[in-house]
């Protein structure tokens, strides 16, 4: 019988990158199925008109698995977005899938899914994608190549190394060409593969490490000959999460993959990029969380105006807070302090460089 109490759910999701926690809604003869999902009213305040706005959204999902045998079990998992910053009238603008993959766990042996999830290099991004609004946006983005959420991705994962030594974690992935987006050539990517390792220490310490790389279009290569064939991008990053602290950096670098103009079919992918993410929180026995961040990308021997100049793409100190009414209520504030200077390069790529403060009120189950 399907059980309809929700089960009491916990606000540490802030440290995993927003990852969804999930009420079992049914339990019985080896198949499990969690009902997740969240309301958020979130609203930016900038002197950037273009930030200065709404940004309420909703996310529901559901994971599942199935006990096959003793050793091979069945999963998978699906969460949808939905925007709710806009009128009726404007339909399902910005409702997408999040997240959609199936696959099958053999035991020691690891696991393996496709489908949409998120990409090999996000396996060390997301311990620094953990601040209460912004973070995580120096390289990672959604659908380029495989640093964040993407699609048509193979993925085989395998935990504590085949049983032989705890705390060691590994990953490999395929991603599959996408061209079907013609005019955005940055959601664009040839076929690619990737590889990502983690350790836990003990005492609270991880590290890991994550490389990976993807062929370019045809249309990437004609819209800029000089960035060869190839897309690249490389991370290290480490974290320590014991005693209400919490500490995390990461360090990448990419090739021919970062966009740095996003309302232009003009060049606009960075030969190089320099990436570095930090941040420190602290946990209150009262339910309220501190958090202060830098965040930093930049790109290398950029081409703008007819000029070559390394450029900040990203450059923010935030500085936020999280406090927790009861398990399933929460509110946050974010304020993003941008270094980004007002020059030439800022208006010809219609880059922010204006503070933004981020609001918002959460209820999840």
């Amino acid at each position: 019988m399907m059980k309809r109490n929700i089960l009491a759910v916990v606000i540490p999701a802030l440290v995993a990158g927003g990852e969804l926690n999930a009420a079992e809604i049914y339990s019985k003869d080896g198949h499990k199925l969690d009902l997740s999902g969240k309301v958020v009213g979130l609203h930016y305040f900038s002197k950037d008109k273009k930030e200065d706005k709404d940004k309420s959204f909703a996310h529901i999902g559901f994971k599942g698995e199935t006990q096959i045998n003793e050793r091979l079990i069945g999963y998978g998992q699906w969460k949808y977005g939905l925007a709710t910053n806009h009128s009726k009238s404007l339909g399902s603008r910005d409702s997408k899938t999040l997240i959609g993959f199936a696959g099958l766990k053999f035991a020691e042996y690891g696991s393996f899914d496709y489908g949409r999830n998120y990409g090999i290099l996000y396996n060390v991004e997301r311990w620094t994608d953990a601040l209460p609004e912004f973070g995580g946006d120096t390289y990672s983005a959604t659908d380029n190549f495989m640093t964040g959420r993407t699609r048509n991705v193979a993925t085989y994962r395998n935990n504590n190394f085949f049983g032989l030594l705890n705390g060691l974690n590994f990953a490999l992935q395929y991603q599959g060409r996408n061209t079907e987006k013609e005019y955005n050539i940055e959601e664009q990517n040839g076929e690619g593969w990737g590889i990502s390792s983690t350790y836990n220490c003990g005492e609270g310490i991880s590290i890991g490490a994550a490389y990976a790389s993807s062929n370019r279009t045809e249309m990437q290569k004609l819209n800029n000959k000089e960035l060869g064939k190839k897309a690249e991008a490389w991370t290290i990053g480490t974290k320590y999460d014991l005693h209400n602290i919490y500490l995390a950096a990461m360090y990448a670098e990419t090739r021919n993959m970062t966009s740095f103009r996003k309302d232009s079919y003009e060049d606009s992918i960075a030969h190089k990029t320099h990436n570095f993410e930090l941040t420190a929180q602290y946990q209150l026995d009262f339910g309220l969380r501190t958090e202060v961040s830098y965040l930093q990308s930049k790109g290398k021997n950029i081409r703008y105006a007819d000029t070559r100049h390394d450029q900040d793409l990203v450059k923010y100190i935030s500085v936020g807070s999280t406090y927790e009414f009861n398990k399933n209520t929460y509110t946050y504030i974010d304020y993003k302090i941008n270094l980004l200077q007002n020059n030439k390069f800022s208006e010809i790529t219609r880059t922010n460089t204006e503070n933004v403060i981020g609001m918002g009120l959460v209820y999840k189950f």
